[in-house]
């Protein structure tokens, strides 16, 4: 956290002083408090799921990804590399944390991942293995992991991106140890560790009608044919702001015409950073797009979202300068892709009426170096289940400390959101955050806008 920093200088005490009154802002018209994301998923019968980082399951994060959602994802946990590191060596930490927390709070999971071409053990990628040593070797972890959960997981990503961008086979270890027909063994093997578990096939950049999905279309309708055990194709939805594939729900709905499910499994829409009001509606608009879409089609069984919130994003680390992709900022504060999922899952689109949450910023006591000043968040005629309070200094006031909020100045631009324990602002209440400053000059008292 990067502290905010205010100031009035020593030169203007007296008109300082004369500022100290409070000075009331109307904020904009905020969403109203819309029923948790996962309430009016299941009013459609979908999922709204999740993935999440089993460390990070505790405090706000915990409390949202409960609260939010009704499926859940293992980022990392049941990867091959993770679950057995040292051949014969297994760590399941992770991975039981998150299905008993799922469980705890009425939440399905999805297993993520059983076969794929990357993060596998160094053991396994290094090995030099015969045709029959490594069908073995793939049954075996097949039936240990599904097995371990079995009957506890709703749905497992068998295989995982099988594909290239021209619909070849990916050249990897399984289909060239194996030959294309790994892709069959692979389902056959989980449906025999776990015959209640849906079993899905999974990809990105197969979102719209192409040749990398219609490659996937003619392996799902061949493996139907032949009776191999498929029940879903889970489309990862690894999007780029204001490029949702027109033909995404004509795509969703060709799958489902073979007689299976689909499911969005990894939504995020990365955009350029910095973020700004215009890329943000963009990005609402997009995932008011894709959630519509698998609103639209009976057999789209829900969406996830590739991590909640901008701090747990894998973007920034693959696709420097961009970032932003998910529907919660780095400080929990819900973004407007967060109320376009709610929308298009038949949430309401009302907003309080105008003034109804306001925001006084004050300076309660100053020095010859500092001050201390409040933005004080209050609510008549409508409700806040989180906030963020902002504004600009003219002066080259510094915020040094801050509570009751998390905040942060990028050069006159300071930002302050809600502490895990008072982002709820009923009607009729009111939070109150704090700050030190340093001031030189003057101290003009900046117009505050609350999200």
């Amino acid at each position: 956290m990067r502290s905010l920093r205010t100031g009035l200088s020593l030169a203007s005490l007296l008109s300082g002083v004369a500022m100290l009154g409070a000075l009331l802002v109307t904020a904009p018209a905020t969403h109203a408090a819309d029923a948790p994301l996962r309430d009016l998923a299941d009013a459609k019968g979908k999922v709204m799921g999740t993935a999440v980082t089993g460390s990070k399951l505790t405090g706000t994060y915990g409390e949202i990804a409960a609260r939010e959602f009704n499926a859940m994802t293992p980022g990392n946990a049941m990867k091959w590399g993770s679950v057995e590191p040292t051949r014969g060596s297994f760590n399941w930490a992770e991975a039981d944390q998150i299905v008993a927390f799922a469980e705890a709070h009425g939440q399905q999971v999805r297993g993520h991942t059983l076969v794929w071409h990357s993060q596998n053990p160094s053991w396994l990628t290094n090995g030099t293995w015969t045709a029959a040593q490594l069908s073995q070797l793939m049954n075996d972890h097949i039936a240990l992991e599904v097995g371990r959960y079995k009957g506890r997981l709703a749905t497992w990503d068998v295989v995982n991106e099988p594909f290239n961008e021209d619909g070849t086979y990916r050249q990897t270890l399984w289909y060239n140890g194996l030959g294309a027909d790994y892709i069959a063994q692979a389902l056959t093997a989980a449906r025999a560790a776990d015959p209640a578990a849906k079993l899905y096939i999974n990809d990105y950049n197969v979102e719209g009608v192409g040749a990398k999905s219609t490659a996937l279309y003619n392996l799902v309708k061949s493996l139907k044919e032949r009776g191999v055990p498929i029940d879903g194709v889970g489309l990862q939805a690894h999007l780029i702001l204001g490029q949702v594939p027109s033909t995404l729900q004509q795509n969703i709905q060709r799958f489902a015409d073979l007689g299976v499910d689909v499911a969005i499994t990894e939504l995020d829409i990365r955009m350029q950073l910095p973020s700004d009001s215009a890329k943000l509606t963009q990005q609402a608009a997009d995932y008011k797009a894709v959630v519509g879409a698998c609103v639209a089609v009976a057999r789209c069984v829900g969406v996830t979202v590739w991590g909640f919130t901008d701090s747990d994003s894998w973007i920034p680390d693959t696709f420097p300068g961009q970032g932003a992709a998910t529907p919660y900022d780095e400080n929990y504060a819900p973004k407007p892709a967060y109320h376009a999922i709610a929308e298009a899952l038949g949430g309401t689109t009302s907003e309080p009426p105008t003034g109804a949450c306001t925001a006084t910023y004050s300076v309660t006591s100053q020095w010859n170096s500092g001050f201390t000043g409040q933005v004080r968040i209050a609510c008549s005629g409508a409700a806040l289940s989180s906030w963020k309070a902002g504004w600009t200094y003219g002066a080259g006031q510094q915020i040094t400390q801050a509570w009751n909020a998390t905040c942060a100045q990028t050069g006159t631009a300071v930002s302050c959101s809600n502490a895990s324990y008072n982002g709820t602002v009923p009607d009729g209440g009111s939070v109150t955050l704090g700050f030190n400053a340093s001031w030189s000059g003057s101290n003009p008292v900046p117009v505050v806008t609350l999200g």
